[in-house]
């Protein structure tokens, strides 16, 4: 791959020896082909972050561990991205880690790396797991400060949290429904496995709020443990045979899903009188647009990475203040509303 940059820029953003990159981009030989896809990796985010390469003063590198969807995964990348060149005072590097479901051992290998390399700071979006929560102490005992997005682990070491506040999210679906729905409606309550705790608080504040609203309201959970649109569909159709009084759905799920779900009522000729979702990524933001969302409860992404890029300076003492958690209003999304800048870039 045509590039630019000295062989020590490449090394410092894969996290390789110079003498591997050198390697590498001499064929030489006798380099693993993973490592070698981590060479190539490296010089494509030194592409996309040259105006970050050009600026000078402090250089903080920057891992972004993320466990999610692809389309998730890929706006979470964007949004930090988008964000590099506007962080002041230091330059930021970012490093990418982005994954699906994977073993929670594999995540902690992750950051187990990370560690021993060296970093000046990790965002993390994972599932709370014994073995992640461990790992996160030994990034802490090596001086790597890991600030959760999205979704908390606080029973860890992290040194903050940036995100939507989950738990207001679920009050305010909650809140939403109860409008729009006679009081005999039942609510399919849609979500991932359980392993992340972002999930666990929409559901408690969704709950509350509609037993404190409408006592009598039904609501009727589905957990998809597999992640698989088809899989989503067919359950979904299940949960419709066996209760004639869902009429409404509320999805949990941080990217995707909610089309197969849109699909299931179709299949069941049934109506949805009124669906509440998360997050304005492409698949939401169409169906929104078509009508088969109500709401998107949607907060900025961008907003939090920069966030996160605070905190990391504030941990190292390149900003006064001590790292604090951020937690990002609810925005609540319809049709009608829609922001300008997501519109202009579909």
């Amino acid at each position: 791959m045509p590039h630019p940059y000295p062989i020590r820029e490449i090394a410092r953003q894969a996290g390789l020896s110079e003498a591997t990159v050198d390697r590498v981009l001499n064929a030489r030989g006798g380099v693993r082909a993973s490592t070698v896809q981590e060479v190539h990796r490296a010089i494509a985010d030194l592409h996309r972050q040259r105006s970050q390469v050009r600026l000078t003063g402090r250089t903080f590198f920057l891992d972004l561990v993320v466990d999610a969807p692809a389309r998730f995964s890929a706006a979470v990348r964007a949004a930090l991205e988008s964000q590099l060149p506007l962080v002041r005072p230091a330059t930021f590097r970012a490093r990418f880690h982005l994954t699906e479901a994977p073993p929670a051992a594999e995540l902690a290998a992750t950051l187990d790396r990370i560690a021993r390399r060296g970093s000046q700071g990790v965002v993390l979006k994972a599932p709370g797991h014994p073995l992640v929560v461990a790992a996160i102490e030994r990034l802490a005992e090596a001086g790597i400060p890991v600030t959760t997005l999205v979704t908390d682990l606080p029973t860890s070491r992290r040194v903050a949290y940036v995100g939507l506040d989950n738990r207001a999210a679920g009050a305010t679906a909650a809140y939403l429904l109860d409008r729009w729905l006679p009081d005999d409606t039942a609510v399919l309550v849609t979500r991932g496995t359980g392993s992340f705790r972002g999930e666990d608080d929409r559901e408690m504040g969704f709950r509350a709020t509609t037993r404190a609203l409408r006592p009598g309201r039904r609501q009727v959970d589905l957990v998809d443990a597999t992640g698989d649109d088809d899989v989503l569909r067919g359950l979904v159709r299940d949960a419709l045979a066996a209760d004639p009084d869902i009429a409404a759905v509320y999805s949990m799920y941080a990217a995707g899903g909610n089309a197969a779900t849109v699909a299931a009522f179709a299949d069941a000729g049934r109506s949805c009188r009124a669906f509440v979702a998360h997050d304005l990524d492409a698949e939401n933001l169409a169906l929104l647009r078509e009508g088969r969302l109500s709401a998107v409860l949607h907060h900025d992404l961008a907003l939090d990475l920069r966030r996160a890029c605070h905190v990391v300076m504030q941990a190292h003492g390149a900003l006064p203040g001590t790292p604090r958690s951020w937690h990002s209003g609810v925005q609540v999304v319809t049709p009608h509303n829609i922001p300008a800048e997501l519109l202009s870039a579909r």
